[in-house]
């Protein structure tokens, strides 16, 4: 009897030692299943490419400087006119040109104006603004501005909120093809960094797509776009 106990018990212990040995097997297999994926790179893709404008917003501003109220309006009008004639001339459609709203300044109204004597008393300006996607052609007529000079319409052109702005509007349509050049540039990457430390790329764990970004090429050529997106990809690495 006492010799069936202890047999049984042999049997019992037998059974709990191998279990734990396929246990610890299984433990190790897992821990460095675990291990290998815990091991990962991240690298940057960069995409970049130039465009040109498909907008332009040119606005044209002129000063005039009276001591009559009338006749200051009068010559805004007047001079508006030649500007849009001048644009029209040109080939510039007339759905494209916007005129603002004329600002006229009454100096004798200003409490630190001062002495008077040898000033106009009214000081106006006045915008017309061309918005077109006719790039070239626009700034082919900007070329000829100086025209309007000879015509007596004083031009401002150093005032900021009056520069001429170029925009891409058209980003939608190359994202797709700027996003897969971004991340084939960081696949390559990443199978480099993979190649020199003796591992194989695996999947991609994360990805996150940067913002795109649109610049001027340069401060002469406000026409020509930098179109560039960054993508940030994670990768596994195995041995």
């Amino acid at each position: 009897m006492n010799q069936n106990r202890d047999t049984g018990r042999i049997i019992i212990g037998i059974s709990i030692i191998i279990g734990l040995l396929i246990l610890g097997f299984f433990m190790n297999s897992s821990v460095k299943i675990f291990k290998d994926y815990e091991r990962t790179v991240t690298v940057r893709g960069l995409a970049e490419q130039e465009h040109l404008a498909d907008v332009v917003i040119w606005p044209i501003q002129f000063t005039l400087a009276s001591n009559d109220q009338e006749e200051i309006y009068r010559q805004l009008e007047e001079n508006t006119q030649k500007v849009i004639s001048f644009l029209t001339e040109r080939g510039i459609s007339e759905e494209d040109i916007t005129v603002d709203v004329p600002m006229v300044t009454d100096r004798s109204a200003q409490r630190w104006s001062g002495d008077l004597s040898g000033q106009f008393r009214y000081v106006a300006s006045q915008s017309v603004t061309v918005y077109s996607n006719r790039v070239e052609e626009v700034r082919t007529v900007m070329r000829d501005v100086g025209e309007l000079g000879k015509q007596g319409v004083i031009i401002a052109g150093d005032d900021y909120q009056f520069r001429t702005e170029y925009l891409f509007t058209r980003l939608n349509d190359i994202k797709p093809e700027m996003i897969e050049a971004a991340t084939i540039e960081a696949r390559k990457v990443a199978q480099k960094f993979a190649e020199d430390s003796d591992s194989r790329l695996g999947k991609i764990k994360t990805a996150s797509q940067g913002q795109f970004s649109i610049t001027d090429r340069d401060r002469n050529n406000p026409h020509i776009k930098n179109v560039r997106v960054v993508s940030t990809i994670v990768y596994y690495l195995a041995d």
